[in-house]
């Protein structure tokens, strides 16, 4: 059995789970509220504080949904009682970030400005320490929501492997290259 699959999930006490026609599991905490729809071959079920998933079958496509399923019911649980909180640092010169309301704007190198409207669900912050390079912070209760933008945010301007210009997440350990000169010696 799957070591990820069969750990229950702890649901803190302000927390609630409700498991729906279709299986459908929503999710319910002081954070917010997250849906999500399970393959119709998993079970879920709420025993004394717990959330457990089980399988059907030791079928190969089952054993695959058994753990991922248990993550991703694990990530909404955390969610919705804690939240989730990713950090992005922008290196280069005159590169600047601003947060008005639910828009981000990025000047990064561009001759143009950089606007992305953010969802609703994500708050978002900048701050620019004087001789420090300017930070962004996302926050959500939806990690999967929080990925994929903090992905697209990365992806207008990603770290460059010779001076490490560029987004990239706080504390990521970037690949660098040797230029043309170190060769040359």
């Amino acid at each position: 059995m799957s070591r990820v699959g069969k750990a229950p999930v702890q649901l803190p006490k302000n927390v609630s789970v409700e498991v729906g026609s279709n299986n459908v599991v929503k999710v319910k905490g002081p954070k917010g509220e997250i849906a999500h729809q399970l393959d119709l071959d998993i079970n879920v079920k709420v025993e004394d504080g717990h959330l457990v998933v089980s399988r059907p079958t030791d079928q190969k496509r089952h054993k695959a949904l058994h753990g991922t399923y248990r993550a991703i019911l694990n990530n909404m649980v955390k969610g919705v009682s804690e939240g989730f909180k990713k950090e992005m640092e922008m290196v280069g010169v005159g590169y600047r970030a601003e947060v008005t309301k639910q828009v981000l704007t990025l000047q990064v190198g561009y001759s143009h400005p950089i606007m992305l409207l953010l969802p609703e669900e994500i708050k978002a912050s900048a701050k620019q320490d004087k001789g420090q390079n300017p930070i962004i912070t996302l926050e959500s209760y939806d990690n999967d929501l929080l990925g994929l933008v903090a992905a697209k945010i990365r992806s207008i301007r990603k770290p460059e492997p010779y001076k490490g210009k560029g987004i990239k997440f706080v504390g990521e350990v970037l690949r660098r290259k040797a230029g043309k000169s170190a060769s040359k010696k």
